[in-house]
């Protein structure tokens, strides 16, 4: 089954069941905002987030967390997630303020640049994880075992978060592939996992290999948050 979706390219990359607060200052896509504002009641509110591949350099920067504007050539992912529209609040300059939640993931089949004042796409709908499998569930023990053992080399106090990790497989492997400190590319590889089992097998090799990483640096004064990414040039 396909669909057309507006979509954003973002420097992120979404989960299902995760919050992602945006500012929107392009008009193109503050012309997305009021169309989905004025959809009728009960229609979905969502559009498309999906990661830059490439291309980043060549689009003007914006404040932190803004949606990068879609000109010049950028390349996005094949595989994304819709984020519904929860929350929004109009700025005295036109903007808004929104909140939204990853809903649905996709893989898009074709990226248009014409027909609406910001991209739109062709997508078809992934499979998503329904019913038990106790692979899953004995897979999410140790992924849970794991990150606190992650969560206490980089947090000063993981119980706040530990306490909190769900039980069910699927919204654990979103949750830890959202709040661990990965590249956009280890994001990237996990959200295109179609099954539950398979993503939490890839999370327990990533939460090793940087668990292991953080124990050779802990010494090394250095910005966790420059570990999650790749050296800067001399």
């Amino acid at each position: 089954m396909t669909a057309r979706l507006p979509v954003f390219p973002l420097g992120t990359v979404l989960f299902p069941g995760l919050v992602l607060p945006l500012h929107i200052f392009e008009e193109r896509y503050r012309a997305l905002v009021r169309h989905l504002v004025g959809l009728p009641e009960g229609a979905p509110r969502e559009f498309g987030v999906v990661a830059i591949q490439a291309g980043w350099e060549v689009a003007p920067a914006g404040p932190p967390g803004e949606p990068a504007p879609a000109a010049g050539d950028v390349t996005l992912h094949e595989v994304g997630c819709t984020a519904e529209l929860r929350q929004v609040t109009e700025l005295a300059d036109g903007g808004f303020d929104i909140v939204t939640v990853g809903r649905r993931r996709f893989r898009i089949a074709d990226v248009d640049d014409r027909s609406a004042p910001y991209l739109t796409a062709e997508v078809e709908w992934l499979p998503e994880a329904t019913g038990t499998d106790e692979v899953a569930d004995l897979l999410a023990a140790r992924v849970i075992s794991v990150f606190r053992q992650y969560l206490g080399l980089i947090r000063p106090d993981p119980e706040e978060i530990s306490e909190q990790l769900p039980e069910d497989p699927t919204v654990l492997s979103h949750l830890v592939a959202a709040t661990a400190a990965l590249t956009v590319a280890d994001r990237q590889r996990l959200l295109a996992i179609d099954d539950t089992a398979g993503r939490l097998r890839a999370e327990l090799r990533l939460l090793s290999r940087e668990a292991a990483l953080l124990r050779q640096v802990r010494a090394v004064p250095v910005p966790l948050s420059e570990l999650a990414g790749p050296p800067a040039p001399n």
